[in-house]
């Protein structure tokens, strides 16, 4: 029975995934429009249909707690821990009526079935993981510039890579600083949870069913005006966060 639901949930997912996957594929080199109305596709349909599937099949639940959402300012810069890959069709998921662009490592921007012509062809921000650090802050202050105008809402990961054990790590100031100053845009603080049991997702089949990926708004804050105040913003975040990650797992 485990080996029919493991082949049933996999050949659903590749089914999903593939035709999106090699239409974006081919259509990138040659006509952005098209690949754009493929991405919107993934975003919408895609995304959430994912979560669908693995839980039909496996069990897999999501509780997206929208129970801040009425103090949200029209746009913002969402910050939040980080867990795994599925972190990102979440928050797609979690903001479906907002236009999302994330903050990534250069490497998802290929050689990802579905993610990497996406994020490209939606100009997600992508940090060279090798590079000096001017580029980076470069790369930040264009992206910044970016969501502002078209009205986008970044989201930014300070740990900067996925936590193994669910436990927060070092947030690190210096791209949320940056990205800040850039679009001068209202803070929203996330909290996510249990993504990181399925991180190596082939492995979490076995244990989808005992997953319940969580996500909530645990604080907003107006637009920082200073070092001091982005700094504080940061730290209470974390705070934040961790108050949620206790409550849930008591």
């Amino acid at each position: 029975m485990t080996f029919l639901t493991n082949f049933f949930t996999m050949a659903s997912l590749i089914g999903l995934v593939a035709g999106p996957s090699l239409l974006n594929i081919i259509l990138y080199p040659f006509s952005k429009k098209l690949c754009i109305k493929v991405s919107d596709y993934i975003v919408s349909y895609c995304a959430p249909m994912l979560f669908r599937i693995a839980g039909m099949y496996k069990g897999l639940k999501t509780t997206l707690d929208r129970s801040g959402f009425d103090k949200l300012p029209e746009q913002f810069l969402v910050i939040t821990n980080h867990q795994s890959l599925l972190d990102i069709p979440i928050f797609m998921c979690f903001f479906k009526e907002h236009n999302v662009r994330f903050v990534a490592k250069d490497t998802l921007s290929r050689h990802i079935p579905l993610v990497s012509e996406m994020l490209r062809v939606h100009e997600h921000c992508f940090i060279p993981r090798k590079g000096s650090p001017s580029v980076a802050m470069k790369t930040l202050d264009e992206f910044g510039k970016r969501v502002v105008e078209r009205k986008q809402i970044p989201i930014l990961f300070p740990e900067g890579t996925r936590s193994k054990n669910g436990d927060l790590g070092t947030f690190y100031s210096a791209g949320f600083r940056r990205l800040s100053e850039s679009c001068g845009l209202p803070v929203v603080a996330c909290c996510l949870d249990e993504g990181y049991k399925a991180n190596d997702f082939l492995h979490a089949l076995s244990n989808l069913g005992q997953i319940n990926y969580k996500c909530k708004v645990v604080g907003v804050f107006d637009a920082p005006k200073s070092k001091e105040d982005q700094v504080k913003i940061l730290e209470e975040s974390k705070a934040l966060m961790q108050k949620q990650l206790d409550e849930w797992r008591k």
